[in-house]
């Protein structure tokens, strides 16, 4: 019998598999956060008035979104967290006027679960039900009709992709922000699990950890060491903690009593 009609040695060669899209779009993203001098900072926060207020009365909004928008608040006080090291033609820091938040969602694509990126600009000034469902769409709808675009572009050879890439984080400040975000948020404490230091191409990527029964959650910001320092990451975990105990508490808060006066109503 020959070697190929062997059963023994034909499951025991291995197999050459295309990247998918999925991997693509990681070992792109690998690539370049790999050049970037990133370091995490951490804070363990108290959330509890926002676990109870989610756990007794309303728990439509997801904590990704309530941490989303309380980072982009805290950006809109804090324009460091705006800005993005730019290297060419000479080194600077571009300052975007506002936030893109750049929220990695974990969609099925072809038989293969990946990492997408659902970019919102604005999320600011977004009321929680609004972003909320925008997370949604990008987490539900049909990937063709909420990635398109990166579809299309990972369809690109590999050469002209990290080219683009490289074109966008070095030299064009205000594209880096409408193609890749201001800011990050990368999670997934849902599995009961957390990432200690995700890598990210962009100045700033928010991380936190399982709520605990308490309501404490670690919290953590990954900088690029290049656009800013330690201290104004400790101080913008700070604030972070008290727009979600206070600016994010009032709006869940008032979405959770409107909630129920309409039940009642009903």
């Amino acid at each position: 019998m020959s070697d190929a009609l062997r059963p023994e040695r034909a499951h025991s060669r291995g197999l050459s598999i295309p990247l998918s899209v999925p991997r693509r779009i990681v070992c792109d993203l690998v690539h370049f956060a790999h050049q970037i001098p990133s370091v995490p900072v951490q804070r363990v926060m108290d959330v509890s008035r926002l676990a109870a207020l989610r756990e007794e009365r309303f728990a439509r909004i997801g904590w990704c979104t309530l941490f989303t928008k309380a980072y982009a608040l805290v950006a809109q006080e804090m324009p460091e967290l705006r800005r993005a090291y730019v290297g060419l033609p000479w080194a600077r820091l571009y300052q975007h006027p506002h936030s893109i938040a750049s929220v990695a969602v974990e969609r099925l694509h072809q038989g293969e679960s990946g990492v997408f990126f659902a970019y919102l600009p604005r999320p600011e000034e977004m009321p929680l039900l609004e972003l909320e469902a925008a997370l949604r769409r990008h987490k539900q709808a049909p990937v063709a009709d909420v990635f398109g675009f990166v579809l299309g572009f990972y369809r690109l050879p590999r050469p002209v992709r990290r080219f683009l890439w490289w074109y966008l984080l070095n030299v064009r400040g205000s594209r880096k922000a409408e193609f890749l975000g201001t800011f990050g948020v990368s999670v997934y404490s849902s599995l009961g699990a957390e990432s200690l230091h995700p890598l990210s191409p962009l100045t700033t990527t928010l991380n936190y950890g399982v709520i605990g029964p308490d309501g404490r959650v670690p919290v953590r910001i990954i900088y690029d060491h290049r656009a800013m320092d330690g201290g104004t990451v400790a101080r913008a975990l700070g604030r972070l903690e008290e727009v979600l105990n206070d600016a994010i508490h009032r709006e869940f808060a008032a979405l959770a009593e409107s909630a129920v006066t309409t039940s009642d109503a009903a």
